[in-house]
């Protein structure tokens, strides 16, 4: 099970795919920084394709710091520092996306 971390916005798609082609059962997606932008309902069909196991999440303070908490895709979680580091902690690995 890997953490992967996405710190950029939908807006560099050969990133994205990267990640989106890596994901695995049961990984986990991070949505940190300018990544949360990817979060938007406007974007929800980029995610259409991962396992349904697979987990979403968005960096609350990097999701508030923007004024985005009313425009996630509902598949994303809101998850705390404390959160990412208990997912940075259960994965096997952890992936930056940079």
């Amino acid at each position: 099970m890997t953490l992967h971390l996405l710190n950029k916005s939908h807006n560099n798609p050969q990133l994205l795919n990267k990640l989106l082609a890596s994901v695995k059962d049961y990984d986990c997606i991070l949505m940190i920084e300018d990544g949360v932008y990817t979060a938007l309902t406007a974007n929800a069909a980029l995610f259409s394709g991962l396992p349904e196991n697979c987990k979403l999440f968005a960096l609350e303070p990097d999701v508030s710091a923007r004024g985005l908490t009313d425009r996630l895709d509902s598949r994303f979680t809101i998850a705390t520092d404390e959160r990412f580091v208990e997912l940075s902690c259960e994965m096997n690995k952890v992936v930056s996306w940079f």
